[in-house]
């Protein structure tokens, strides 16, 4: 396909810095050939899109979720993490079927778009069937292992990793594990070695709750944080998801070994576990990227709303409104993500890269007047200003109207089917 994008802002990030330009963003296959001011071309385009004075954006990139997990939105609310977890959650996972979750993906992938999501970062069971969704709907996705004691192995993992990082365009997948006190050291141990072995990442939910943090103390006589990286675990990088209880040593080793944090704040708010230290992150050069966390705990797959959470969060924590300006939200929401996901073609608008973007509607009452454009995004933007969501360079969403290769109400028929199923 050859798409020509004209009469648009372009929002790029030069040198680190964002800047807008006005011209034309082409697309030829899956990348951006050019940005910039109209020009003449002979090219016999697919489709010649005019933008109309709104933005041309990276697509926002969930650095955390599970996404199949749609099944239980609204299911078990107000209830604390591991209550939530082991009284509701663990319960009706149990009852799943492995088809199911091809539809609850679907489902959780169809929001995603209309929330500018490009591309996601997905724990969950049954890889398999998350990776047939996402291709199906021509949506990017990292799959990361959710290995723990009573799920997969290290020789299943090591398969995994060998398949889908050779198997489709939209597919690579990451080292992981479901968190230090749901795994055993030998587990653990093993995950340590498989990253040396590759000179791959590693993943996992750290530090999410202070009792998390005690446990683990209790058994090794140090931090999650600490204990994973006594055993090796980050030489070659990774991150953790949520991070909220970390200590300086913890928050040196990240620094030391380039980890990157990915922040949830609308789940951790949710669930009362706590405010990610995110400003002393910063500070420390740290990367961070946004998450939603699963909908069974969010319940919402919102970027907008993590944003705004993120730095609102923290300027209460920190009480201080100068906390975490809306310019680095929106990198934590794009490029950060990016990174973290190992999505280097997909950090930014920029020729050669992967056209994984998305149109923001400008001319809605929250986007004026246009003071500054990323300060509107992350402090006013909403889902309804996303007009357009593209992924390799095909456009997925338009206009609230879907083209992933499914009726809409298929989908949302088979995830009711499947959690009626279960009562």
């Amino acid at each position: 396909m050859k798409i020509r994008f004209y009469n648009a802002k372009i929002l790029t990030l030069i040198h680190d810095k964002y800047e807008i330009i006005e011209g034309e963003l082409w697309i030829r296959g899956n990348s951006i050939s050019y940005i910039g001011k109209p020009k003449r071309n002979k090219e016999l385009w697919n489709r010649e899109i005019d933008v109309e004075g709104n933005l041309l954006m990276p697509g926002f990139k969930n650095a955390h979720t599970h996404s199949a997990m749609t099944f239980l939105r609204s299911y078990a609310d107000d209830l604390p993490l591991f209550e939530w977890l082991n009284k509701k959650i663990f319960p009706k996972e149990a009852q799943l079927q492995e088809n199911d979750i091809f539809w609850l993906s679907k489902l959780a992938i169809m929001e995603y778009l209309t929330s500018g999501i490009t591309s996601n970062f997905d724990m969950y069971f049954h890889p398999e069937e998350i990776v047939k969704a996402s291709i199906a709907c021509g949506f990017r996705t990292v799959v990361v292992s959710t290995l723990n004691n009573s799920y997969s192995s290290l020789k299943e993992m090591e398969e995994e990793y060998m398949k889908y990082n050779n198997y489709h365009p939209l597919i690579s997948y990451c080292l992981g594990f479901h968190a230090e006190y749901s795994n055993s050291k030998e587990l653990l141990e093993g995950v340590a070695k498989l990253s040396q072995k590759y000179h791959a990442p590693v993943f996992m939910h750290n530090s999410e709750t202070k009792q998390e943090v005690a446990e683990c103390i209790k058994r090794y006589r140090k931090t999650p944080t600490a204990f994973l990286n006594s055993l090796g675990m980050f030489e070659y990088g990774g991150g953790g998801f949520h991070c909220l209880y970390m200590s300086d040593e913890d928050l040196a080793i990240y620094r030391k070994k380039n980890l990157t944090v990915v922040t949830n704040p609308g789940s951790n708010t949710k669930l009362a576990s706590g405010i990610a230290p995110i400003e002393k992150m910063l500070n420390q050069g740290i990367c961070v990227a946004i998450g939603t966390d699963g909908p069974a705990s969010n319940n919402c797959l919102d970027m907008f709303r993590e944003m705004f959470l993120v730095t609102g969060l923290a300027k209460l924590r920190e009480s201080n409104a100068a906390s975490v300006p809306a310019e680095e939200v929106l990198k934590m929401a794009t490029s950060n993500g990016a990174i973290a996901m190992g999505l280097v073609d997909c950090d930014r608008l920029q020729v050669g890269k992967k056209a994984d973007l998305i149109m923001i509607d400008l001319h809605q009452p929250n986007m004026q007047p246009m003071n500054n454009i990323v300060k509107n995004i992350v402090y006013s933007g909403s889902k309804l200003n996303v007009k357009m969501t593209m992924v390799d360079g095909k456009i997925l969403y338009e206009n609230g109207n879907f083209f992933t290769n499914e009726e809409p109400e298929i989908i949302y028929q088979k995830a009711n089917e499947i959690i009626q199923r279960m009562k």
